[in-house]
Formats: C-alpha cells, structure tokens, sequence
C-alpha cells in the first residue's frame, strides 16, 4: 500500500496535469470558435460560386443538345478508365486529440486497400505528421510527400490556393488521373464525419433552380458574357481554391473540437481520480492517528 508522502506525490502531479489539460481545453475552444467562423464564411463563398457554375453548365449542356460543339475545362471531363490515383489525407500535427487521427487514417487505409485490389496505382500525400506515421506502418512505399505545419499554424487561404494549384499542375502533367481528399467534415463539436471526396477531376451538382427556366433566377432574367462555357474556365480556379481551402478548415475545426472533447474528458478523469486520492490519504492519515494514539495510550497505561 502506497504511503502518504507517495499519495500526496500523486495527489500534487494529478492535480498539474489537470491544469494542462484544462488550459489546452480552453486554447482548443478559441481556435475552434475560430474555424468556425471560417467554415461557416467559406461555405457560403463555395456553394455559390458552385451554384454560378451549376447554371453555367446546365447552359452549356442545353447548346451540346441543340448540335454544338463545346469544350469545356479539362479539369471536369472525367479520364477514360484512370488508373493512377492521388490520395490527400488531412490530419493533425499534434496528437491529444482523441481517436481524430485513427479515424481519418483508416478510412484512407481502407480506401487505400479498395483501389489497390481494384488494380489502380495509389499514391498518398500526407497533410498532417499524424497520418502520414499511420499510414507508413503498413504503407510507406506509397506516401509521396508530407505537409507539417498546416495545422499547427491554422488556415491559411493563400497556403491552401498554391496547394490546389500544385495539384491542378499535377493533374495537367498526367501525374495522376483522379485526386481525392480524406478529411474529417465538421458538422458540430461531437459530431464529425470522415469523407473521401473527388477533388479532381470536378463536376458540378446541380442547383435545385426556384423556377424551370434557365434563364430565370428569383425572377429576374439574366444571360452570359462572353458566354457559358467562358464562365466555367474563369471561375474554375476560384472554385477549386474554395473547395481545398473548405477540405483544411473543415479538418482544423474536426481537430480542435476533438482536441476540446479530449482534454475536457482528461480534465474530469483527473477530478475524479484526485477525489479518489484524497478519500484514501485522508483515510490512511486516520488511520496513522488512530495507531498513534492508541499507541502511546497503551504506554501511558504500562507505566
């Protein structure tokens, strides 16, 4: 049985570590509120930029139905049979954050396993030390490269515009003939959900329109200049910008909202484990006083 120096040795380093983890509750939650805001303010900017496009297409669908040929951006015609794929998995620097690493990493690891038996060539480029260190145990010859320091510093719009523009040169120079992105989307503090989107090529969803007329958006009749097909190669690289810039504050946030579920989690364990600490050193102290006292009661009583 422990002593009491030995407890009030644990009872002491308990009660720092609860500070730590207290303290980096607080710092998630800041950084968190933080990412917040950018997701919420980046999912406007890319839903309607996605929603110009959707029409833009939906015209240039209708004129490759009247006879005419178009062609648009390379980045949305779809490869005959692709074989090369490029796999970006976005996770964190930092571990303390729960099971948010694993999660991402073996959803790329399972996507990883289903391309290969499929027969596809895979490559995967790590954002984040975390997965890149899970995804080597059992895939090291795959990895082609790893960012560090995203996360750590927070996102970076300009930093994640050159990445996208890194890939879309990949995707040009036949590199690769699909990309996608694994990362955690963040829906609420406990609520995330770990996805595997095609990046590139892209293709456009199509906008639920208010009215059946093309042309007809809220009421108000609107055309093209110069034309459809000049709309979709000019906003395509603001698009992908958006989208891969939406893929790193969507993982930031799922990390930071972990990392606060995690340490408040380690903050309540430590309350409870010095609670349990302190019942047993206080009884372990009586106890000592009783023997005590009884002790020098029982040599009162010989004498």
């Amino acid at each position: 049985m422990a002593g009491l120096k030995e407890l009030r040795t644990r009872i002491d380093s308990i009660k720092s570590t609860q500070k730590i983890t207290s303290a980096m509750k607080m710092v998630a939650a800041a950084r968190l509120r933080k990412a917040q805001l950018l997701t919420e303010t980046a999912t406007v900017y890319s839903e309607n930029i996605a929603k110009i496009l959707s029409r833009a297409a939906a015209a240039v669908n209708e004129r490759k139905m009247q006879g005419e040929q178009i062609t648009v951006s390379k980045l949305m015609q779809e490869k005959a049979n692709p074989q090369k794929y490029l796999l970006v998995v976005c996770t964190s620097d930092r571990g303390l954050c729960g099971s948010y690493n694993s999660n991402v990493a073996k959803v790329a690891l399972q996507r990883i396993n289903e391309l290969q038996t499929a027969g596809k060539e895979v490559n995967v480029l790590c954002i984040g030390r975390k997965g890149r260190d899970i995804i080597r145990r059992t895939h090291a010859d795959i990895i082609k490269g790893m960012l560090e320091g995203i996360a750590r510093k927070g996102a970076d719009y300009m930093e994640a515009s050159l990445l996208a523009e890194q890939l879309c040169k990949g995707y040009f120079d036949n590199e690769f003939d699909v990309c996608e992105v694994v990362y955690s989307r963040f829906h609420s503090v406990m609520n995330r959900e770990i996805k595997s989107e095609q990046f590139l090529p892209f293709g456009i969803k199509k906008v639920e329109e208010e009215t059946d007329r093309l042309y007809l958006v809220k009421g108000a009749e609107y055309d093209y200049e110069p034309s459809p097909e000049g709309i979709i190669e000019g906003l395509t690289d603001n698009y992908l910008k958006a989208a891969f810039f939406a893929y790193i504050i969507n993982a930031q946030a799922s990390e930071q909202g972990a990392r606060m579920t995690s340490m408040d989690n380690a903050t309540r364990n430590a309350k409870d484990i010095i609670s349990k600490l302190t019942l047993k050193y206080n009884r372990l102290r009586q106890s000592s006083i009783t023997t005590e006292l009884i002790e020098i009661i029982s040599g009162a009583e010989a004498l």
